[in-house]
């Protein structure tokens, strides 16, 4: 069990999926991320939680910045977690959950979207394109977009159209950090 470590929800504890595609990502991770998105002043308050699995990294979004998130999850049994996370955490009204496979679901409706969280396998390459089909259209011109990966690979310079600004490693994982170029953004 994970539990959120900081804001309105701090110390809740969330279940994780039984599926053994499902690797969550650290409280270390977690704690060094949403630091430097503090930092980087974000706005979480339209969240895509992308490959979300238990809905941790979401979750943690809106106990830290209230708004909203949608969560895009291929399985079906860990769909019903991510319920299950939001209801403990209350946050189910400011939530929706998708089942859908990243890349083939579009964000329309639900967006502009001012922070993207992915959390895909490591080992699918591809990834890192269907990220950039999901996204594409559905983001603020100021979005982030983070992408927690395999710490002994490099992530890609660009990403829908924005560029890395941050890849932080933590033990075998790692958080690339993509923001739009400041003359962009404004």
């Amino acid at each position: 069990m994970l539990r959120v470590i900081a804001g309105s929800a701090r110390g809740v504890l969330l279940h994780m999926p039984t599926s053994s595609a499902t690797r969550p990502t650290s409280g270390r991770l977690r704690e060094a991320l949403f630091s430097m998105l503090t930092s980087a002043g974000a706005d979480g308050s339209r969240v895509l939680d992308l490959y979300a699995g238990s809905g941790a990294l979401g979750i943690e979004a809106l106990s830290r910045w209230g708004g909203h998130a949608t969560f895009v999850e291929s399985q079906a049994r860990a769909a019903a977690v991510i319920r299950e996370n939001l209801h403990r955490a209350k946050f189910a009204e400011q939530a929706e959950v998708v089942v859908a496979r990243v890349g083939r679901w579009r964000a329309v409706g639900g967006g502009p979207y001012t922070l993207v969280l992915a959390d895909p396998p490591y080992d699918d390459a591809a990834s890192w394109a269907a990220i950039e089909q999901t996204v594409a259209g559905a983001l603020t011109p100021d979005a982030l977009i983070v992408v927690e990966h395999d710490a002994r690979q490099s992530p890609p310079e660009n990403l829908a159209g924005r560029e890395c600004w941050r890849d932080r490693r933590q033990g075998a994982g790692a958080v690339a950090i993509y923001r739009a170029r400041a003359e962009e953004a404004a």
